[in-house]
């Protein structure tokens, strides 16, 4: 993927090299942070364990590190500035009356406080509808690349993408319409919903590369194999079977790995926003 020496997003926020994000001072403590943990790690939306852990001042406070200026600062705000020129470009065709309001990005090391609670780096990145920012740990490429066999920049890429889609659902709406099947408290419904919002967002990283390679030339050969593989790595039945050697359907919060690889490819090949409706508008067997 080519990214070097191109602009720098200034909406990336750099807490590597501080102190960890601290306990809830009364009412929540050790058994609280893991109720997050888990429950973000299986699929949960930050946005529905807001209060588990407490206000975040009920938070010991903790300063942001100097941050660290290396390749991972530089390709994560590299690949968040695109993402900025795209969305803000496609939201001025697409959405009436809408300007694009870029999410900020966090970058941090073991564990973070987000308007969702404390969340620890062994969950992967995420996206808060609470404070509507993404967080990462950088060394979850790493992760990506020797436990899941999915390595490359594109890949990498393809991540970010991901979760800064799901700032676009929420900006779009969809992300509410999944919180209201959420309230009404139907497991089965609520995963559902859950897995159209996640293809949803592999579509539009697919709709992201589309147009920022036209407008940047980013891909190069391998890149987009990179990214089908990263996304078929992290389905939901992949992930079962290695964690618990059988898939169970019904327990399903992303969709499956050929799901995941046929939305991306689909946004890709189309660059086609508006079609993104058509995860809500689909029969759940069509999807």
């Amino acid at each position: 993927m080519r990214w070097r020496g191109r602009r720098r997003s200034e909406n990336v926020e750099d807490r590597r090299g501080g102190p960890p994000a601290g306990m809830v001072v009364g009412g929540g403590g050790l058994g609280a942070l893991l109720i997050v943990v888990i429950a973000m790690f299986l699929g949960a939306d930050p946005q529905a364990l807001v209060g588990l852990v407490g206000p975040p001042q009920q938070q010991q406070q903790m300063q942001a590190g100097p941050g660290i200026d290396d390749d991972a600062r530089e390709f994560i705000e590299v690949v968040l500035s695109d993402t900025e020129t795209i969305w803000s470009r496609l939201f001025q065709q697409h959405v009436q009356g809408g300007g694009y309001s870029p999410p900020r990005l966090v970058m941090f090391t073991g564990s973070v406080q987000s308007g969702c609670g404390v969340a620890a780096a062994q969950m992967g990145p995420f996206y808060c509808p609470a404070d509507q920012q993404v967080y990462i740990d950088p060394t979850f490429f790493d992760e990506l690349k020797n436990r899941h066999n999915a390595p490359g920049d594109f890949a990498n890429a393809y991540v970010i993408a991901h979760e800064v889609a799901h700032h676009v659902q929420k900006l779009l709406g969809f992300s509410d319409q999944v919180a209201h099947v959420r309230q009404r408290g139907d497991e089965l419904a609520t995963n559902r919903a859950s897995v159209r919002l996640e293809l949803q967002a592999d579509y539009l990283a697919g709709v992201w590369a589309h147009h920022a390679h036209q407008e940047y030339n980013i891909l190069e050969e391998g890149d987009i194999a990179e990214a089908m593989n990263a996304a078929n790595q992290i389905g939901d039945d992949t992930l079962q079977r290695l964690a618990q050697g059988h898939v169970v359907p019904e327990r399903f919060t992303h969709g499956t790995s050929e799901q995941r690889v046929r939305w991306f490819k689909a946004g890709l090949l189309s660059g086609d926003m508006e079609a993104c409706k058509r995860l809500f508008e689909l029969d759940y067997s069509q999807l």
